[in-house]
């Protein structure tokens, strides 16, 4: 008869095998759900130091399209989690929760910004006195989230940055820099911020 140490020494290494299976299936898991939902989509703007003056950014498809607020890095502001920074921008155009909560859940950034564009929807009435101080949060928010977000915008050094389209003459720069590009410069300020913070 065989005795019980023998048994268990000769189960062991089956344990051993289905927990190391286990936890690597577990990791593999974690490391799949770090993974922002935009480099499930979208290509990885390489990290490397901007050798430009001026950097243009806009679609999500394209070089810098992390800096769009329509890129997936979905965000935590107040407990909240909101899909992207356009999503917490969009919604608060209201100050009904209900309306809140309906932008928060639309599928896609652009069906939020439609919402939050609705003009048979009620707006609040000191939205252009509090707008930018919203995008500031949202992309404070976004930044201070993502690591990669981060080194990424480090890594434009003191080129500026321009939010490049002609659909849009406030936060972008009207497609020929007569806009206010208010996104650029409230990325600008961001970068500062990490700026500063490196070197304290």
């Amino acid at each position: 008869m065989q005795s019980a140490s023998h048994n268990f020494c000769m189960k062991w290494p089956i344990l051993f095998l289905f927990c190391f299976l286990f936890l690597t299936s577990a990791f593999a898991d974690v490391a799949q759900e770090e993974i922002p939902p935009h480099y499930k989509v979208y290509p990885r703007t390489p990290i490397v130091d901007y050798q430009g003056d001026i950097l243009d950014f806009y679609s999500v498809k394209d070089l810098y399209g992390e800096f769009s607020n329509f890129a997936l890095f979905p965000i935590v502001i107040n407990n909240t989690v909101w899909p992207t920074s356009e999503h917490y921008y969009q919604a608060q155009k209201f100050l009904d929760p209900a309306l809140q909560e309906q932008v928060r859940l639309q599928p896609t950034p652009y069906l939020a910004a439609q919402m939050g564009r609705n003009p048979d929807l009620p707006m609040r009435e000191d939205w252009d006195d509090v707008r930018d101080g919203v995008m500031m949060v949202a992309l404070q928010a976004k930044f201070s989230q993502y690591k990669v977000l981060q080194d990424l915008l480090l890594s434009t050094k003191a080129s500026h940055l321009y939010e490049h389209t002609k659909n849009d003459c406030y936060w972008a720069d009207c497609g020929d820099r007569t806009g206010k590009n208010r996104l650029g410069e409230e990325l600008m300020d961001i970068r500062h911020q990490l700026e500063t913070s490196v070197h304290e």
